[in-house]
């Protein structure tokens, strides 16, 4: 038996989607990156969930009694796939490493003028949609249900979202996420957010600005001095506590990748040359070291620190900051940084500089991040990032607190919830992503082509 034909006017809309998509002129030829922040996009999710529902088996979380299993998962499993403050490096270090291959492609004014233009409208559209989505929900819904289910669940690590009064305080919360350049968590726009992350869009919206202000010395200098450069800019970035570090790294593996020929140099080696030619090859030499070695030593160490900080030393997570001096509020060092800012970890840093020499030089690297469902996940990262954390907080936790009600068990709650939020998000998202997300990118490029016109 034949199958139905597909009416002519499915085929047209569809068709005018694929001409809509394919009228945004940044695509990537580096696809496996779109696979790493699919990565990061289910690490998110991991870490919403269990910072929601199951708090002890976090990373540096408030919460340290619970079952064993939970202890267990806390001081090994989740340092790397469901850790807050690696996530957050990660996404920045990946941003800088993303943004600026159009223009390195391409180096021309128009090229920078098109990004610098577009970069605010596709972030703004969209979280200014899922704000004013939770902005709906909680007036309706109510944040009632929140404080009992944090009571109940004695939950000390989760935080109830800040309800914003009106319409006017929505509009300034969204208009502060992309005009403050410190005090990023602390802001309306990502207190009255669910799990409170939206600060994170703010920190890579400013720091696009870091990369596009960089960038464009790239085609005029020498390679070397852009890498003496980088190099000093994220030793002082470090020095002052900024997050400039990582975006600068990510800027500089970008330029290395696309034009230093980096992948063939790296899997050549590194060459070591010691004092009077020791340690040489018969033939004068010098011998290479595969990039393997410095690159597992970088993440071996970036893991190791936090294992040690999460399993027997969880006093000494946030230490660190004490070591930098603080760029905004004292004129000495950094005593008060933590109450304002999530701070950038040199832990997480040797971890992502160890990760990504990996994945920028071996290509077996490269095709486990080119799976096809990762690449499907990190085209719809935003959507996702934006829609997963308030189906937690309405859906998620109206679910889980009516099945405990209903003497249902701990694990039998999580699991059901966790199916129930899965259900939800998943076309839920996509419809953001194809009625929010590509057109706020497609207008974003027909903006710009109207004013240059």
């Amino acid at each position: 038996m034949p199958l139905p034909a597909i009416p002519d006017e499915v085929k047209q809309v569809f068709g005018k989607y694929k001409t809509f998509k394919a009228f945004i002129p940044t695509q990537y030829e580096q696809e496996y990156l779109y696979g790493v922040r699919g990565v990061l996009l289910i690490e998110t999710f991991l870490w919403m969930f269990l910072q929601t529902f199951v708090p002890v088996a976090v990373a540096g979380s408030q919460d340290t009694n619970g079952r064993l299993y939970q202890r267990i998962l806390r001081k090994t499993l989740s340092v790397l796939f469901w850790n807050e403050n690696l996530l957050y490096g990660s996404i920045i270090f990946l941003s800088a490493r993303s943004i600026a291959i159009p223009f390195l492609k391409k180096p021309c004014k128009e090229q920078i003028a098109r990004s610098v233009m577009t970069r605010g409208i596709t972030l703004w559209f969209p979280v200014a949609v899922a704000l004013a989505i939770v902005k709906l929900a909680f007036t309706g819904m109510g944040l009632h249900y929140i404080y009992e289910f944090k009571e109940s669940t004695r939950n000390h690590s989760m935080a109830v979202p800040y309800g914003l009064p009106n319409a006017f305080a929505y509009f300034n919360s969204v208009f502060n996420l992309f005009w403050t350049t410190r005090n990023f968590n602390v802001q309306a726009g990502s207190t009255a957010f669910p799990t409170q992350t939206l600060w994170i869009v703010n920190a890579i919206y400013s720091q696009s600005y870091t990369v596009y202000m960089t960038m464009v010395i790239i085609p005029y200098t020498r390679s070397k001095w852009r890498v003496q450069g980088a190099i000093c800019f994220i030793l002082a970035a470090w020095w002052v506590q900024s997050w400039a570090w990582f975006t600068i790294s990510g800027l500089l593996i970008c330029d290395m990748v696309m034009n230093m020929n980096f992948k063939a140099k790296a899997q050549a080696g590194i060459p070591l040359v010691l004092p009077l030619g020791a340690f040489r090859k018969s033939d004068g030499c010098p011998r290479r070291i595969p990039v393997w070695i410095p690159a597992a030593l970088c993440i071996t160490g970036g893991l190791l620190m936090q294992f040690l900080w999460t399993a027997w030393r969880p006093d000494l997570l946030n230490k660190e900051y004490f070591a930098h001096s603080n760029i905004y509020y004292t004129a000495g060092l950094n005593y008060d940084y933590e109450e304002h800012h999530t701070q950038a970890r040199a832990d997480n840093y040797l971890y992502l500089v160890g990760f990504f020499l990996l994945l920028e030089t071996y290509h077996v690297v490269q095709r486990i991040f080119n799976n096809p469902f990762l690449k499907f996940l990190g085209k719809r990262s935003l959507s996702y990032f934006l829609i997963q954390p308030i189906i937690i907080y309405t859906v998620g936790i109206k679910t889980f607190s009516q099945l405990r009600s209903q003497h249902v068990n701990f694990g039998g709650s999580c699991t059901v919830t966790l199916i129930t939020c899965l259900v939800i998000i998943v076309p839920l998202a996509e419809l953001f992503y194809r009625c929010v997300e590509i057109p706020s990118k497609v207008g974003a490029h027909k903006f710009y082509d109207f004013i240059t016109s």
